[in-house]
């Protein structure tokens, strides 16, 4: 093995590269590089995360580990060394976003301690990279292009793919955290289910949280929002149920480049004043109001919900409601959906609004005597 080389680029002394899946000659085929981005922080290769002398030469204690395997059995016996590890391989697709939060707490963590950490994936390119970018940005309350840049100037080719970049832009939208009710994050999730179901054309168990829980099902606080099924009135979706979008060409106010977004016209706020104003039967009542103006209400797009049957079996079909059958609306987790305003969804599952009908639900609380 070779010694320590700062800033040394990786090579692959000619092997082919196949898609981040390791064997284990791959432990020790490459020269060590290792880079401090900032006290106590290290970013480098696999080579410089096996290879003891440099581990001892640099004091690492901690080693995060963004890699298709993890790393061999005496480095994680280490008696020094604090190890985790991440399995993800360097594709776009995958989901780097679930394991930033936890990447970051474990760095801090290590850094809090006057603990030197050294986090690698194979090159120390693109994985680990966007795990130290994720905590630069959030210790310094950066966004994405600052992060980056600070990362790349003590390290000269650190480059996260174009799937993971985006990922970190979500992650500082979200104030450096997963919020589950965010809008674009539930977009994420949905679009990678949506992968799985292309491939394996069952919806795996990691993402049965993507199908929401029923709104008809009584609850201790329910939504005062939602909409029914125009025939029987079966509670089919709450107001955080729908996924909004604007017609395709309207202009929007630009946002300050990768900040937080402001916070977004409420759906509730829209769907009150369109109650004030209108009463549910007229025909009129989905042009009322400028409060709406901005969003598009051809097609009602919503996430799944536990009340559509077969949609974690079937890859794309007809929605109908459960209590009295009437078709809704359609579903696909493969194909774009495309809206008459002309904006598209993937994956898509919409209601017809001519079926559905909006209601607070306070109104609709049947009594027994």
């Amino acid at each position: 093995m070779q010694p320590a080389q700062p800033g040394g680029y990786p090579s692959r002394s000619g092997k082919p590269q196949d898609c981040g899946t390791l064997s284990r000659d791959d432990f020790d085929g490459d020269p060590v590089s290792i880079d401090e981005v900032e006290t106590c922080l290290f970013l480098g290769n696999l080579s410089a995360a096996t290879h003891m002398e440099t581990l001892r030469s640099f004091k690492i204690t901690h080693i995060l580990t963004l890699d298709s395997v993890p790393l061999p059995q005496h480095i994680l016996e280490a008696s020094f060394l604090t190890t985790k590890y991440v399995q993800i391989a360097d594709m776009p697709r995958e989901d780097i976003l679930q394991h930033l939060e936890a990447c970051v707490d474990f760095i801090a963590s290590a850094v809090e301690q006057q603990h030197n950490v050294l986090v690698h994936c194979y090159f120390g390119v693109s994985r680990s990279s966007s795990a130290v970018i994720a905590y630069v940005m959030k210790r310094h309350n950066l966004d994405y292009q600052a992060a980056y840049e600070l990362v790349l100037a003590k390290r000269r080719f650190v480059q996260p793919n174009a799937g993971f970049v985006a990922q970190l832009k979500l992650f500082r939208r979200m104030g450096y955290k997963i919020d589950p009710g965010y809008q674009r994050y539930k977009m994420h999730r949905l679009r990678l289910a949506g992968e799985q179901m292309r491939k394996a054309k069952i919806l795996p168990q990691s993402f049965h949280n993507v199908v929401r829980p029923d709104p008809d099902i009584t609850r201790e606080n329910p939504e005062p929002i939602v909409f029914r099924c125009r025939r029987c009135r079966r509670v089919l979706a709450s107001k955080s149920n729908v996924l909004e979008h604007r017609p395709r060409g309207q202009p929007m106010a630009p946002p300050a480049q990768d900040t937080i977004e402001p916070t977004e016209p409420r759906l509730l706020d829209q769907l009150s004043e369109r109650l004030r104003k209108a009463s549910l039967g007229s025909p009129s009542h989905e042009n009322t109001g400028s409060s709406n103006q901005n969003q598009c209400r051809s097609l009602l797009f919503v996430e799944p919900i536990a009340w559509m049957h077969r949609i974690m079996l079937n890859t794309q079909g007809r929605l109908y409601c459960p209590k009295c059958e009437q078709k809704l609306g359609n579903f696909s987790w493969i194909n774009a959906c495309q809206c008459p305003c002309g904006e598209t969804m993937t994956p898509a599952f919409y209601l017809i609004p001519s079926k559905v009908e909006l209601s607070k639900a306070v109104q609709n609380v049947q009594t027994t005597v």
